[in-house]
């Protein structure tokens, strides 16, 4: 017996949305077995970092707080992914957004007034967005590819992360800790429920995916963005720029990035630290992925990579499970999804011995369907010949 992928005819869509939850599926099961190899009691690990954070009420509010970030930031890239405009960069984006809107705060910490935080919120998506503008004028003019330089731009971002909490903006009363003065409550975001963490980001990440939903699919500009992508001849036949493309959805995705940073930085956070980066960038794009590039498939995947995170603190505390199987749980469950996402456009099929002795137009009608329409269709050049016998 053997496992043999066959072609399907056309890509199928049960598959199509459920190789995710099949992804989640493998991620748990090699879970167990990984954590066992290392020692660890498999199943309760599981437990704590996919059951537990669910089962806890009290745990809710924090599933919605780191939602929220992943939510915002997989969305701007799923505009672009849609487009083939491959913004890997967004860690980078959200950092320099941070940066941005803190830069704001440090130069206003001694003022009063409501005008404060939005523009920091202002600076913030002004600062994700010009850092994804590199990208974009690279790509576009010459023609340089956007994964290489928005990576390579993330790199640039974490070191001027750290040049400004060990330099220039340093907490002059902090004690020497390179970390940035506490914002003051004029530039922090305001809980939305009283008595939780739950910030203001929360409800505009939600709003955010309903508004994408509605450009994705109700307006001329989200039908470009999917032509661009599926049909690159057709979009250039029927009149839309792909250059123009490339920057209407590098720039989206960068101040999505450059909002989620600064909505961190004055929730969570309340300042700038240099372990303000925390892979929100890259996990966003597990969270795109898993959602299909859907705005509302997003949401669900958002929560589900929330509570990979929340469960990985509570393995940490309970069972002194090191903090990196958060990652590797993540980095898994992308693996698994690429993997499986194969059985979309292919059909597993098992192959008995029996079967594997016949002959092979036996196993396979189409081809010997196909062979018989070959060897009774006429060419051109018979039916030329047997005019002319006749």
């Amino acid at each position: 017996m053997r496992l043999r992928l066959e072609p399907r005819r056309e890509a199928s869509r049960a598959m199509l949305y459920g190789t995710p939850v099949l992804a989640v599926a493998l991620t748990v099961l090699a879970g167990i077995l990984i954590f066992s190899l290392m020692g660890y009691d498999g199943l309760a690990a599981i437990y704590q970092i996919f059951v537990a954070p669910i089962a806890d009420p009290y745990r809710w509010q924090d599933l919605f707080v780191k939602a929220a970030p992943l939510i915002t930031i997989a969305l701007g890239l799923a505009i672009g992914f849609r487009a083939n405009v491959w913004n890997i960069g967004a860690e980078g984006q959200y950092i320099v957004g941070a940066l941005a809107g803190t830069g704001v705060a440090l130069a206003t910490w001694d003022m009063e007034g409501y005008w404060i935080l939005p523009a920091m919120v202002a600076a913030g998506i002004l600062g994700g967005l010009l850092w994804a503008a590199i990208p974009a004028f690279l790509k576009t003019r010459f023609n340089v590819n956007e994964i290489l330089t928005s990576l390579m731009l993330t790199y640039v971002a974490v070191q001027l992360l750290y040049y400004l909490m060990r330099g220039p903006w340093r907490d002059p009363e902090g004690y020497g800790f390179p970390q940035t003065r506490l914002f003051s409550e004029w530039q922090t975001l305001p809980t939305v429920v009283q008595g939780t963490l739950v910030h203001l980001g929360v409800p505009v990440a939600f709003f955010l995916a309903i508004v994408v939903w509605v450009v994705l699919s109700r307006t001329v500009t989200g039908f470009q963005v999917r032509v661009v992508g599926l049909a690159p001849q057709a979009a250039r036949y029927g009149g839309f720029s792909a250059r123009g493309t490339v920057w209407l959805t590098l720039l989206t995705s960068g101040a999505f990035a450059g909002l989620a940073g600064i909505f961190e930085a004055a929730g969570p956070f309340q300042q700038m630290t240099p372990q303000f980066s925390v892979n929100y960038g890259f996990t966003a794009i597990i969270v795109a992925f898993l959602g299909r590039l859907h705005p509302l498939g997003i949401v669900l995947a958002g929560m589900v990579l929330a509570v990979s995170y929340v469960g990985g603190e509570n393995a940490q505390t309970a069972l002194g499970l090191p903090y990196a199987a958060t990652g590797m749980f993540q980095a898994m469950m992308l693996f698994f999804l690429l993997a499986v996402d194969i059985l979309v456009r292919y059909r597993l099929r098992v192959v008995m011995p029996a079967d594997l002795s016949r002959p092979a137009e036996a196993r396979h009608p189409h081809i010997r369907q196909a062979d018989e329409g070959v060897r009774t269709s006429s060419t051109p050049l018979d039916k030329h010949r047997e005019s002319l016998s006749a």
